[in-house]
């Protein structure tokens, strides 16, 4: 039965007032002024903020407001995306834990796609428990050779004798490799057919035998992302996601749930330098003036962008250029972000004055630019524009 909007945004609201606080009760200066795109944590310091995160998803799972538009079957309310939408914007007022990627990813780009193309068993297994974050996912995807082609992957999966699967290969750029329980890799099966047509799906236990994490150091100091070697791990057949030969589309599944969230990253920290420039303790000159400006204009444009996307997703459609829009828009934010905090902060961008809300904007302007290439690069988001929006041809694929 669905209730009426304003009975579920009522209830909502009483949730969230019990377990957090509203963002316009925290005053300039107080709390964690941390902009950081790219965390700088230590292995456990990751797993402690993990945890935190964890503790609040689960919460609101069991309160009804993790899963909302899913089935009761896994543990939802089977409500249409408007109400998720809502609550979305609606949490958004409140200090809630800052999601780390491994949240999205294992919520809304591998639990649907384990719902899709999974076999009933897998979905009783791993649906619910990544939906509630009992189970947290990674992306097995990237490797240094295929660069942006995702068909051009070279892990092998060769099924033995006893219809097990050997995994040899190497993985790269997997956010939160340490702290996920499972990975979905995908693997070539078969080099004699067309790059696209020879792939499988696996979903891959971090703590399987032959498994190695090597945390990649990044200018900031973090090491959010790892590469992961693949040296003989040996998975039952029960592990395969999807047909085999058939990983490109079960693939193709999780980068279109990637990019239809991809438009509202970095507005958060635009607000925070736009919050800067408030209390920054001087006057602006013409120049400051503008650039903040010409933030908080693209920053609107960004979000009418996601509004797009929304109405796509509530009407059923598939928003594949306006999600490329978004995330677009959503690198350029960044971008213009960095610039008006150097513009306002000067010498203490580099140089840690000890002021709050000054000295941590070096870890976003050295973070930022990785947007470019995380989440599908400003190049894939260029040619589906072109191919879909304004006809173009499209490259033939090997």
């Amino acid at each position: 039965m669905t209730i009426a909007m304003d009975a579920f945004l009522t209830d909502a609201r009483a949730w969230l007032d019990d377990v957090a606080t509203p963002r316009t009760a925290n005053a300039w200066g107080e709390g964690s002024d941390s902009v950081a795109v790219f965390e700088s944590w230590t292995a456990e310091q990751e797993r402690a903020e993990t945890d935190r995160i964890r503790a609040y998803e689960q919460a609101k799972f069991d309160a009804g407001f993790g899963a909302i538009t899913w089935s009761s079957e896994f543990g939802g309310r089977d409500l249409p995306v408007a109400y998720l939408l809502a609550f979305r914007r609606l949490e958004s007022e409140y200090d809630v834990p800052r999601r780390t990627e491994m949240f999205p990813v294992t919520q809304q780009l591998i639990a649907p796609t384990i719902a899709q193309w999974g076999t009933p068993e897998q979905q009783a297994t791993y649906v619910r428990a990544m939906l509630r974050t009992d189970l947290i996912a990674c992306q097995l995807f990237s490797e240094t050779e295929a660069g942006s082609d995702l068909a051009a992957v070279r892990t092998k999966a060769v099924q033995q004798d006893d219809g097990t699967w050997r995994l040899d290969g190497h993985k790269v750029w997997t956010s939160g490799a340490l702290v996920a329980d499972h990975g979905v890799a995908v693997t070539r099966t078969d080099a004699t057919v067309a790059k696209h047509a020879g792939l499988t799906v696996f979903i891959v236990p971090m703590d399987a035998e032959g498994v190695t994490i090597r945390p990649i150091r990044q200018m900031t100091g973090g090491a959010s992302f790892n590469e992961v070697y693949l040296d003989g791990v040996v998975l039952g057949d029960e592990h395969r996601l999807g047909p085999v030969g058939q990983g490109w589309k079960v693939a193709l599944t999780v980068l279109a749930s990637e990019r239809l969230d991809s438009g509202s990253l970095g507005l958060e920290n635009a607000d925070q330098a736009v919050e800067l420039a408030r209390n920054l303790g001087r006057e602006l000159d013409a120049v400051e003036r503008d650039q903040v400006a010409d933030l908080v204009t693209r920053s609107y444009v960004q979000r009418l962008t996601g509004m797009r996307v929304a109405a796509a997703i509530v009407s059923g459609q598939d928003p594949g250029p306006e999600a490329s829009a978004g995330k677009l828009l959503a690198t350029d934010t960044m971008a213009r972000t960095s610039e008006v905090a150097r513009a306002l902060l000067g010498p203490e961008l580099t140089a840690d004055s000890g002021r709050w809300g000054t000295w941590a904007w070096g870890e976003h302007v050295l973070g930022a630019p990785g947007y470019r290439i995380a989440g599908g690069t400003d190049e894939i988001q260029h040619n589906i524009i072109a191919e879909r929006v304004l006809g173009l041809p499209r490259e033939p694929r090997a």
